[in-house]
This record gives C-alpha cells, sequence and structure tokens, in this order.
C-alpha cells in the first residue's frame, strides 16, 4: 500500500503534546499506526511524553535536532534514525535555524 504523504493537507497542532510553538503534521491514521511527515520550525518543539502502548521511530529527512530521553539526550541531523521504544518517554526539539523535517510511525503494540 502507497500512503502519499505529500498530497495530504498539513495539520497545524500548537503546543504539541506540550511543546513549544507549531508541529505541522501531514498524517495518515488506520486506527492503529500513525505514519506522519512532521516539520519543526526554529524554537518548536514535540512536549516531553511516554509510549505507553506504541513505540515511535523518526527518521530526519532534513534539519538537526535535540531529542531528550528517559536516558538522557542525543542529537540528530538529516539521514539518521531516532527510536523511542514501547514504555519510553522522548521528546524532540528544534534548535536550529533551519526547519527539521522528520517522517515518523507510531505503531500499536497493544
Amino acid at each position: 500500500m502507497i500512503i502519499d504523504l505529500k498530497g495530504m493537507e498539513t495539520t497545524v497542532l500548537p503546543n504539541f503534546k506540550g511543546g513549544e510553538k507549531e508541529f505541522k503534521a501531514k498524517m495518515y491514521f488506520d486506527g492503529t499506526t500513525r505514519i506522519m511527515q512532521g516539520t519543526l520550525e526554529q524554537g518548536a518543539s514535540i512536549g516531553f511524553h511516554k509510549h505507553e502502548t506504541n513505540s515511535e521511530i523518526m527518521f530526519i529527512l532534513s534539519g538537526k535536532g535535540k531529542v531528550l530521553m528517559d536516558e538522557g539526550v542525543e542529537y540528530v541531523e538529516a539521514g539518521q534514525c531516532h527510536f523511542c521504544p514501547k514504555g519510553h518517554s522522548h521528546s524532540l526539539i528544534n534548535e536550529s535555524a533551519e526547519p527539521l523535517v522528520f517522517c515518523a510511525c507510531v505503531p500499536e503494540l497493544g
């Protein structure tokens, strides 16, 4: 199945999960799995949150960011992938001047 994110409408979510500014996303959701292309402009973030019933995989398409996790901090950039396993917490922050664009998959694990 092909999911055409480029043809989808962008949803703007202010202060997503308690983060700063706006999270812009094109999202596919089938009731159990969410696949999205997200953008965080300079100074924007996704708030720190726990993945109780799912995991999240973020592939960075462009830009740079900082990930806060249970275990500390890691820095991501284009071409890298961040994985947050079920039962763990994380946040994504764009501290750079350019937009941070990523593709994320959030499958429900039950």
